[in-house]
């Protein structure tokens, strides 16, 4: 039904264009010659004729004014292969549509005869359609060889690589691949259809179907390009990543084999204050040359600091910059009182004020110098790794604090020159240049030690270092050495506890002393005390240099025997004060050592740290008085941690269990600070955003009251989702509540403990990782970045099980 249909309306469509019949004679000798032509192509093209269809319409709209004539015989011809290629009976088809063409003209009257004829010329078309199917395969047999050549004879390039690729490469498809083949491509921004500007119809869609074969493959092609730099970059990511701790480590103390780097960044040189700028003595305007000017400012940059009110402080500045005036200055400024820095001062102020409203445009320069400095100068090359440097700026010249009441504190530390400095490199390294004019006092190429450059200051003839970042392999090695160690100590802590417990009993005073103070080591965590110069240093102790003065002997004191009260000060003049019971042999050793002394000598007066810790080496290969406080801080974060945390618990609980913990292990090694000067506002802030919380939580508690009362009276879905809902919302704030409040009190507790300097140097970060994995915390939350990256062969190496 549907092929006589479409048949008759071709009819129609080309009788109504030719107005009479002997016109149509013409015509029917025209079809004859265009059939003949349309069978040369099609013998040409037949390969790629299951390709037409799917873009048939875009062709014939783009074409429709270019030859309507040509396009509508086209069109006959697929619809009616029969009737073209016809050759007996093709008369009574050209007859069979003249005749049907007169009938139009006369009506109605000729519609039977009209329907007869077609159902004849049905027959004949049906015959020839299985003699075309019998042409179309010689065709196609003979056209596959030499369709390449045809290609180029018809004016088109051959797809690429046609002739290496297999016959079934998809140049050949079914229409159902061939859509497949199309889908993406008209996804494809990218895609630009060529504009065909030759007549015949076919060309265009052959050579649009090369195009559409090539294009997915290059569109696949580069797909996996890009994969494949994905895939590098990820690798090159993780080449960055030195995983140092995977490989062997150099043999008889070498350190590295090859070793580069830039040198130092020095302080910039001092640039004279603005003539605004005046300095007074006695209320007499005076002109100071550029060395003292310099000592001058900063002494100014300190005027408002609690330190240029001390007596030594004021004594020891006054001194030095003496030093560094002319003879007339000397003469003229003899007394410190009558200086007026309060020019300087002011000035300095403004200085700052003015760096912390600089632009964004400022800022940006600043930083993008610093980084270039960073790039340049704070990288080096060991053993063909890139490490970071930690401090590759000297420090500039100033005014000398020390840590605590240092006798020392006010000197001028000076600058320091090229002609100080010692570098270290290996050989064959790029050696660094000094600034122009200047030369390095040495260059050394020492494999067994880790610094890069070091010199002597001049306050204490102490050598300083410029050493690697924390990060580094060297520094890496080095933590995990120590931790190592202080677990082997867990090993056999106990056979030298016995020890020394035996030696409280030794005939021999020194042995007697070296065993109660390596009871104190252990079991107080107490620093060893180093020999220190008198007037050198601040007065500070440890356990070997303890005092008759810094202890107190009670045989009972708060229903405890044997009490001991520890008062001294230790390191950066922190004060160590603590009240411990102890062994009766040790409280009976004690009372022997402090017999017929004074209160200012010393304890162990038969003992250093030297003697203490060759004692300890024979004990334990490796063992020193140190090993002795990381071992009980990470062994007592263990047990705390064990103790305190609660697998129930949400993150922010368990985040205060670790502090708490934490915080025990600060306390044994008394890491003590000041409490923050904003510490009163930071809790008033954070008390205000808990009673905010609180109020929320009544408003949030009252809605979800009112939610179920009218959940009650209306039964209906509406009103239990908006219950549930306001449950969810009760949840929420009280979890909101929770966490502030727990903020609080770690707040509260932490405010004079010092929980970093633990967690940095004496707690093994193979705890905190394994804690991390086994309690679901983030390590974000624990370390911070430059933490991470200090232990990443920690965050590497342990598991959820690891223990200490």
């Amino acid at each position: 039904m549907s092929g006589d249909h479409v048949h008759n309306d071709s009819q129609i469509e080309a009788d109504f264009r030719l107005n009479d019949s002997h016109k149509h004679k013409k015509d029917k000798e025209h079809r004859h010659k265009e059939h003949k032509k349309d069978k040369d192509r099609e013998k040409s093209k037949h390969n790629n004729s299951e390709h037409k269809d799917p873009s048939e319409k875009k062709h014939k709209d783009k074409h429709k004014n270019n030859d309507k004539h040509r396009e509508k015989d086209g069109e006959k011809h697929r619809e009616k292969d029969g009737e073209k290629h016809r050759d007996k009976n093709g008369e009574k088809h050209d007859k069979h549509r003249e005749k049907d063409g007169e009938k139009h003209k006369d009506g109605e009257k000729h519609k039977e005869k009209d329907a007869e004829k077609h159902r004849d010329g049905e027959k004949h078309k049906d015959k020839h359609r299985d003699k075309d199917r019998e042409k179309r395969k010689e065709e196609k047999m003979k056209s596959s060889s030499g369709s390449v050549k045809v290609k180029k004879a018809n004016g088109f390039s051959s797809p690429v690589r046609v002739k290496d690729e297999p016959e079934d490469d998809g140049f050949h498809m079914s229409p159902k691949e061939n859509k497949a083949m199309k889908r993406p491509r008209d996804d494809d921004e990218d895609y630009k259809p060529k504009k065909i500007k030759s007549e015949d119809e076919k060309k265009g869609k052959k050579r649009k179907q090369e195009e559409e074969d090539i294009k997915p493959k290059k569109k696949s092609k580069g797909k996996g390009n890009e994969g494949e730099v994905k895939k590098k970059k990820v690798k090159k990511e993780e080449e960055e990543k030195w995983k140092w701790w995977e490989e062997e480590r150099h043999a008889d103390g070498i350190k590295w084999k090859f070793l580069e780097h830039k040198g130092p960044v020095f302080a910039p040189p001092y640039e004279p204050l603005p003539d605004n700028v005046k300095f007074y003595y006695d209320g007499n305007l005076v002109k100071l040359s550029p060395k003292a000017e310099e000592v001058a400012t900063f002494f100014a940059k300190m005027l408002d600091h609690e330190y240029t009110t001390k007596d030594i402080f004021r004594k020891n500045f006054f001194k030095d910059w003496k030093k560094e005036m002319t003879a007339d200055e000397r003469n003229l400024i003899t007394n410190l009182g009558k200086c007026d820095f309060n020019a300087m001062s002011q000035y300095f102020k403004e200085q700052s004020e003015a760096r912390k409203n600089m632009t964004k445009e400022e800022k940006q320069k600043i930083k993008e110098e610093n980084e270039r400095l960073l790039q340049e100068y704070g990288f080096c090359v060991m053993d063909n790794h890139r490490e970071r440097i930690a401090n590759f700026r000297i420090e500039p010249p100033g005014l000398f604090r020390g840590r605590g009441d240092h006798p020392k504190m006010g000197k001028l530390k000076k600058r320091i020159m090229p002609e100080d400095i010692i570098i270290n490199c290996s050989k064959d390294s790029k050696y660094p240049v000094a600034p122009a004019g200047h030369k390095w006092k040495e260059v050394r190429h020492d494999g067994k030690v880790t610094w890069l450059v070091s010199w002597t200051e001049n306050i204490q003839g102490s050598i300083k270092y410029i050493m690697l970042n924390p990060s580094s392999r060297i520094k890496g090695e080095k933590d995990w050495q120590k931790y190592e160690t202080a677990r082997r100590l867990k090993m056999c802590v106990e056979k030298i506890r016995n020890t020394y417990k035996e030696d409280w009993k030794s005939k021999e005073m020194k042995v007697r002393q070296r065993a109660v103070a390596l009871y104190f080591i252990d079991k107080l965590a107490l620093r060893a005390g180093n020999e220190k110069e008198e007037g050198e240093t601040a007065d500070t102790v440890g356990c070997c240099s303890l005092r008759v003065e810094h202890i107190n002997l009670f045989q009972e004191l708060d229903g405890q025997e044997f009490v001991v009260e520890f008062d001294f000060p230790g390191k950066d003049s922190i004060r160590y004060y603590n009240k411990v019971p102890v062994e009766k042999r040790v409280f009976k050793n004690l009372q022997l050592f402090m017999e017929n002394k004074q209160p200012d000598d010393d304890l162990f007066d038969r003992l250093n740290t030297s003697i203490l810790n060759k004692h300890l080496q024979d004990l334990m290969e490796g063992l020193t008085a140190k090993v002795f406080r990381t071992y009980n801080a990470s062994i007592t974060l263990q047990q705390q941690l064990n103790e305190l945390t609660n697998g129930d618990d949400n993150v922010p609980a368990k985040i205060l269990s670790y502090n708490r913990a934490n915080r025990a292990v600060a306390i044994l090694c008394n890491h003590q600070r000041a409490p923050p000067k904003t510490f009163e506002k930071s809790m008033m802030n954070l008390q205000g955003k808990i009673d905010a919380k609180k109020d929320q939580l009544m408003d949030a508690r009252r809605e979800l009251k009112s939610a179920k009362a009218d959940a009650k009276v209306k039964r209906d879905e509406k009103s239990k989702k908006l219950v549930e809902s306001k449950k969810k919302a009760v949840q929420r704030v009280e979890e909101q509540l929770m966490k502030l409040e727990v903020q609080a009190t770690d707040r509260e507790e932490n405010k004079q403990i010092a929980l970093g300097t633990s967690k940095l140097n004496y707690l093994d970060p193979r705890i905190s990782v394994a804690w991390c994995k086994k309690y679901g915390i983030p390590i974000e939350k624990i370390y911070n970045k430059t933490q991470r990256e200090k232990f990443a062969w920690a965050l590497d190496m342990a598991d959820e099980d690891f223990a200490f």
